[in-house]
């Protein structure tokens, strides 16, 4: 289908034309490619006629090294095609945050940000492992610009551990790739790079052994992206140090391709691995959760405070993915893309902030809702949003993946896997966090006006302006939207989450039914398998 290579080339083209316009056109060509792609991927989803179910749309492919297996192929389920709706979504936002934001390098900076636009559509759209895997480590190289250059005082140091752990990790994970594509060879006599027949080939023929090998390359690479305690430190750095636009593209669609890829690859592949080891990375996300939340709870920087929460709030994702029902893997999905929403929008408003006031240091700021109501009013939205507040997206998605925890222990289809206690010390993560953000909403939103010296906001309105308003709007709605209507995505990925339980032994199945006929019941009809 022509809309996947469309979504895959328009972010190059328009970054070839960017690279070679003048600074003052990069801007506008960089806005109207960004927003032909989002276009596109509105097109794309209309004609994408297999919602619901666990079936690929988009399929293409393109020979490039048959000799070996290796072809450009692509397509989408419904949950990569979700993903790639964020991820083109996000993008012309990003570009219109950094109207102001940014004022050299133009060209550069909108040519990078064009380039991650399309490794982070092909890493969703990739249906080969090859392409997969270049797609996935492309992504590393224009953040790595991005902080580098636009980045602030300590953005060297933020870029080189950005670099050297994701890179590390994605080297790791690469030999457990290698590994299964040389089995495959050994076993069949021919080598195949497709995703779905090295899914199906590792969690039929690999030993139990075998398994845990690759679940520890896999698991290596994508914790780190996401990133899981203990190799989360890398996050809080580049994310304070990252303009704008890179944070909220980091929050919003990179740590992402972590997630994704234990859903695409990890539960599929490795599941009597995995049904092994999920307890040990039930604690790991718990741990994540609560340390990362006490982290937040000591700090005066705004940036690092939003950016340590999202290491606590993924670790609400890690375990839905790794509860093994239908709940939990619904919850983590709509949990990748409502963590999207709200803390990419919160990222812009910190941003907007700094940009009037070149101070994140919550001591030096304060009562900013006399100053700038209109902007308070979308910082104490977000973060309600955040917290987890029914109505809002980030509740729905926190309810299931705990109730998908809690019921995973008492389901007796995996013995031992999750449970009541892990889901009461991650309920205190929510708590925690509840506390931070509301802590952080009023020192630098309510009470006296407190602003250092500044030149007439650096020349810009005291509130926010159309444009500002314009990149919070769209956010805010579908904040509500999903919040009010979670099953327009729910009922979306139910096929895909299906598919991906499906590689599970025979012997569970029965009890996997039993957990989502009970989820169906507690969330009146939100959950069918």
């Amino acid at each position: 289908m022509i809309w996947g290579w469309i979504l895959l080339l328009l972010p190059i083209a328009g970054g070839l034309v960017v690279v070679g316009s003048s600074a003052r056109a990069a801007k506008s060509i960089a806005l109207l490619t960004t927003l032909a792609t989002f276009g596109a991927s509105i097109a794309a989803a209309i004609e994408f006629d297999v919602w619901g179910t666990g079936d690929f749309g988009l399929v293409s492919s393109i020979p490039w090294l048959p000799e070996v297996g290796i072809n450009l192929s692509i397509g989408a389920d419904s949950v990569a095609m979700m993903l790639v709706l964020l991820t083109t979504l996000l993008m012309p936002l990003a570009v219109l945050g950094s109207w102001t934001a940014v004022g050299e390098r133009l060209k550069e900076y909108y040519g990078w940000l064009l380039l991650i636009e399309s490794a982070m559509i092909g890493v969703f759209l990739a249906r080969d492992l090859v392409f997969f895997y270049i797609c996935f480590e492309f992504t590393l190289v224009p953040m790595y610009f991005l902080i580098a250059i636009y980045g602030g005082s300590g953005r060297a140091r933020a870029c080189v551990k950005f670099f050297l752990y994701t890179f590390t990790g994605s080297l790791i994970a690469l030999v457990g790739f290698l590994f299964v594509a040389w089995s495959y060879a050994e076993t069949t006599g021919s080598w195949s790079f497709q995703i779905a027949t090295l899914c199906e080939y590792a969690s039929e023929s690999l030993t139990l052994r075998e398994q845990v090998w690759v679940l520890t390359a896999l698991v290596i690479g994508f914790a780190v992206k996401i990133p899981l305690f203990p190799v989360h430190t890398w996050l809080p750095l580049a994310h304070t140090e990252a303009p704008t636009a890179g944070s909220v593209i980091l929050a919003g669609v990179l740590l992402k391709l972590g997630t994704y890829g234990i859903f695409r690859f990890v539960l599929p592949m490795t599941p009597e691995a995995v049904v092994e080891w999920a307890p040990v990375l039930g604690i790991l996300a718990i741990i994540g959760i609560l340390y990362a939340g006490l982290i937040c709870w000591v700090q005066t920087d705004v940036k690092k405070l939003v950016a340590y929460s999202s290491v606590s709030h993924l670790g609400f994702c890690v375990l839905g993915l790794f509860a093994l029902n239908p709940m939990g893997l619904q919850g983590a999905v709509l949990y990748m893309i409502n963590h999207g929403l709200s803390t990419g929008a919160l990222f812009f408003l910190v941003g907007m902030m700094y940009e009037r006031y070149h101070t994140r240091d919550m001591n030096a700021i304060g009562g900013l809702a006399k100053r700038m109501p209109v902007w308070a009013f979308f910082m104490v939205f977000f973060v309600l949003a955040s917290v987890g507040l029914p109505g809002l997206n980030g509740f729905v998605s926190e309810f299931l993946c705990l109730i998908g925890t809690f019921a995973a222990g008492d389901s007796g289809s995996y013995p031992g896997v999750m449970g009541p206690w892990f889901a009461a010390f991650a309920a205190l993560g929510m708590v925690i966090a509840a506390m931070y953000l509301l802590i952080m909403v009023g020192k630098i939103v309510f009470g006296s006006l407190k602003e250092p010296a500044t030149d007439d906001h650096h020349g810009l309105p005291a509130d926010l302006s159309a444009r500002e308003i314009t990149v919070l709007v769209p956010l805010a709605v579908l904040c509500v939207l999903l919040g009010v209507q979670p099953w327009i995505a729910m009922d979306a990925m139910v096929g895909s989450v299906n598919e991906t339980l499906a590689a599970y032994p025979e012997i569970v199945k029965d009890a996997m039914q039993q957990v989502a006929d009970a989820g169906s019941s507690v969330l009146s009809g939100g959950v069918n398998p």
